[in-house]
């Protein structure tokens, strides 16, 4: 099966959108001491800055699982898909306490382990390798009970110190782990988001389909998730811990309403922005060729971009600390703060952000184009995995 055009426009948007969220974590000036979702700090721009990053996520591990898929009617070689699916999963979970976590933190002592979506991707290729002999369709059926489910484990009365609680906390919920004077951070609860991939596993199976039905299918799907979200989010009882309140004026009222969580990803999280991903797919050759263009370079080499892009905006957050005054000897990297000193201001403005997002998103273009032109003319192993 060819690759799909779409796949790659729709990841390619959430790259170049995923830039921002992390050049506004590392280098905004409220960054460090308050969350762009807390309403009785953030402004409606801040919080819609963060929340359109929110698509990131659940598209890469949904087009994850669509691409094993594919991957897997392509080669028609069930074993081959399962060790190659398992030896990707742990070099994955390798790369992420590695090269990622450094990436982040620029912290030569590691004393910040955190569990991300890379990590979240390659724990759910390992546990799909090992269930790919199970039709496509009761995979996807288990993968929506978990995204329905999910939220109802808070309320089951566990004993407080039950070995089953311990077990199972982890694998739904944000944990910290304190060790020897570090931490193993928890921030992507694995089951949650493997109940994603397995979605993005089984829908798989409709890029078999004409483009014209797909895309009516897909913008169907769509359409129908962000009205079940709308319908359960006003009756405010299920689909999310943080339930939405009236605030102090409309604006704010209306973002409660879409103040939804993200770890772990909450009901509504998932059909919020996986409906708007289905949207993305119907549409996504619709667009202009420019814009096809210009997506396609970073959604075919989205692994590459992805660690290339921290290493980009931590340097830049370092020059950013020394043209505002501090010396290497201020900079904090065991503290999780970047670099940033902690009690002290840094940082630039919102509008600041969005440039710097525009020209770290520019400036990684040539690279990813010349990654992806060499990758696809080269056949060498390690190009799989990269």
């Amino acid at each position: 099966m060819k690759r799909q055009p779409s796949i790659d426009i729709v990841r390619g948007i959430v790259m170049i959108i995923m830039a921002l969220d992390h050049v506004r974590d590392l280098m905004h000036v409220d960054s460090i001491t308050q969350s762009p979702t807390d309403l009785s700090t953030t402004s409606p721009l801040l919080f819609f800055t963060r929340f359109i990053t929110h698509l990131c996520a659940p598209t890469f591990v949904f087009l994850a699982g669509t691409s094993v898929y594919l991957s897997l009617q392509s080669k028609k070689d069930l074993a081959e898909t399962r060790k190659f699916l398992f030896k990707r999963g742990l070099w994955l979970l390798v790369l992420e306490f590695t090269i990622v976590n450094f990436g982040l933190f620029f912290d030569i002592g590691f004393h910040s382990l955190l569990f991300e979506v890379i990590a979240t991707i390659g724990f759910g290729f390992i546990a799909l390798s090992l269930l790919l002999k199970i039709r496509s369709q009761t995979l996807g059926f288990i993968g929506l009970l978990i995204l329905f489910f999910h939220n109802l484990l808070p309320i089951i009365p566990f004993a407080e110190n039950s070995i089953l609680k311990a077990v199972l906390a982890p694998l739904f919920s944000p944990v910290v782990f304190p060790f020897s004077g570090r931490a193993f951070i928890m921030g992507y609860p694995p089951i949650p988001w493997f109940g994603i991939m397995l979605f993005g596993f089984a829908t798989g199976k409709f890029f078999e389909l004409s483009k014209e039905k797909r895309k009516k299918l897909f913008a169907k799907i769509g359409w129908s998730a962000l009205a079940l979200f709308t319908i359960i989010r006003l009756v405010n009882i299920y689909g999310d811990p943080a339930l939405w309140t009236t605030q102090k004026n409309a604006v704010f009222t209306f973002l409660s309403f879409m103040n939804v969580t993200k770890y772990p990803p909450s009901l509504l999280f998932c059909l919020v922005t996986l409906g708007i991903m289905f949207l993305l797919l119907a549409v996504a050759e619709n667009f202009s060729n420019k814009i096809q263009k210009v997506t396609l370079v970073y959604g075919k080499v989205p692994l590459f971009y992805f660690v290339v892009h921290f290493y980009v905006i931590h340097i830049l957050t370092l020059l950013m600390l020394f043209t505002q005054g501090f010396s290497f000897s201020q900079f904090e990297f065991e503290t999780g703060t970047f670099g940033r000193p902690k009690g002290m201001k840094s940082g630039f403005p919102l509008w600041t952000i969005y440039l710097i997002w525009i020209f770290v998103v520019a400036l990684l273009y040539k690279p990813c184009q010349w990654y992806g032109k060499y990758k696809a003319e080269n056949q060498h192993w390690w190009l799989k995995y990269i």
